[in-house]
């Protein structure tokens, strides 16, 4: 894989620990979450560390497609009617409040931002007006056009005006020489109110997870309440690069975006450890519709998934004092990142955030995907075959990309046993 983003930046680089240490916060997972949770910290003097096992960004971040937009898919219909009204208002302008967060902080980064209308494009007539419908009633900046520059027809698309696109590990190169960071440094036990590395113990008061998807087990029953959903991008060249960001309502639609001459094109998604389209997918898509182009990167990323579309920001569980963390976030990780920073560096304050209830990882389980991801397990843990360490799930093989996943938790590995992704922390086992 080329990661358009890693090919086109150079990104600072921080020693790994080598003592014991204290500090106030300890941050871990040096993505876009857990580095916007750092820089917030440190906006409000609070002491910190962020501890990273490999360097920043080298996760799932370098595979965003990096939209900033509140604009989530078609889901403020299924909020209002989940969460009320109360609650998808509030989703909507933590977000909007995202948005504009980047607006400012990408005004004094060299990171080829952007503000960009972004369009969610549907066949469906229907499901439109529904969305138009449930906008009106929250107050959002939102517009029904029937007029789109997609290669193929659609009914139309809803539009959020002034959203913004940018070159993430750009921003992120441009806010780390500022931040207290240990690369290098793989957190391999945590107890409370301590991380134990191979360079030494951090001592904090308080700590936050931010690796993406949890891998602490004993609490939160994320295992459980998480699923990760693999998606694919073709940088493209010679291809048409309208304005606007623009993706599909259905979760195995198309995205694009532009980056200066490139189209980004996105899709081929699947659950991880599934089988799905992939890259083979998109480069049908691109010959079809734009003979003359050319594939100069590609790559591909995960997502968590929740059990109700909401993400899991706040206290690890009702068990596990002074632990905090971020995940699911349902393919948004941009804005969601931001928001997440927002409530943690409040709720590590001993503060009341507003969003606090909203996304408290200890809300209800009884939704229909929990008996899904259970299932799942249920038959990795049955079928033979090659282990993944984490919770000894079956892996399958994946073919487009040359790794073994996990179908339970979706975890990664290398075609010879070296681990990608989490929530495994070792490699994988025969």
């Amino acid at each position: 894989m080329e990661f358009l983003w890693q090919k086109t930046v150079q990104m600072p680089g921080f020693g790994a620990l080598e003592q014991d240490i204290k500090t106030d916060v300890l941050v871990i997972g040096g993505g876009m979450a857990g580095i916007l949770c750092a820089y917030m910290l440190g906006q409000v003097g609070i002491d910190y560390v962020l501890a990273e096992a490999d360097t920043l960004c080298s996760g799932v971040t370098k595979g965003t497609t990096a939209k900033i937009t509140a604009q989530h898919g078609m889901v403020y219909h299924k909020l209002l009617k989940r969460f009320g009204m109360q609650n998808a208002r509030l989703y909507l302008q933590a977000n909007q409040w995202a948005v504009e967060q980047y607006h400012k902080l990408c005004a004094q980064v060299d990171c080829d931002y952007q503000q960009q209308d972004n369009y969610v494009y549907s066949r469906d007539a229907n499901k439109l007006e529904q969305e138009m419908q449930a906008l009106k009633r929250l107050g959002a900046p939102a517009a029904l056009v029937h007029s789109t520059p997609l290669p193929f027809p659609v009914a139309g698309a809803v539009r959020f005006e002034g959203q913004g696109q940018f070159h993430p590990l750009k921003f992120v190169a441009g806010l780390a020489p500022g931040l207290r960071v240990y690369e290098h440094t793989k957190v391999l036990e945590l107890k409370p109110g301590e991380a134990v590395t191979a360079g030494g113990k951090i001592r904090a008061n308080k700590i936050i997870v931010a690796t993406h998807f949890p891998t602490l087990n004993k609490h939160g029953s994320y295992f459980l309440k998480l699923h990760q959903h693999r998606s694919y991008v073709l940088a493209l060249k010679n291809a048409p690069v309208f304005e606007g960001m623009y993706v599909d309502e259905e979760q195995k639609g198309l995205s694009f975006r532009r980056y200066g001459e490139l189209m980004l094109l996105g899709g081929g998604g699947h659950r991880t450890g599934k089988q799905g389209g992939g890259w083979r997918e998109l480069e049908a898509f691109a010959r079809r519709h734009w003979p003359h182009a050319k594939v100069t990167a590609r790559w591909a990323t995960q997502d968590c998934v929740t059990l109700d579309g909401m993400h899991y920001i706040g206290r690890y569980s009702p068990r596990a004092h002074g632990l905090y963390v971020a995940t699911g976030f349902n393919k948004w990780g941009m804005t969601s990142s931001m928001v997440a920073a927002q409530v943690l560096t409040e709720l590590v304050q001993g503060k009341q955030s507003p969003c606090e209830q909203l996304f408290s990882p200890s809300r209800s389980v009884l939704h229909p995907q929990l008996a899904a991801n259970v299932a799942q397990t249920a038959v990795g843990l049955l079928t033979p075959g090659p282990r993944c360490p984490h919770m000894g799930c079956v892996l399958k093989y994946n073919e487009e990309e040359h790794s073994w996943d996990c179908p339970c938790h979706g975890s990664r590995f290398s075609r010879n046993g070296e681990l990608i992704d989490n929530p495994a922390t070792d490699d994988k086992r025969m």
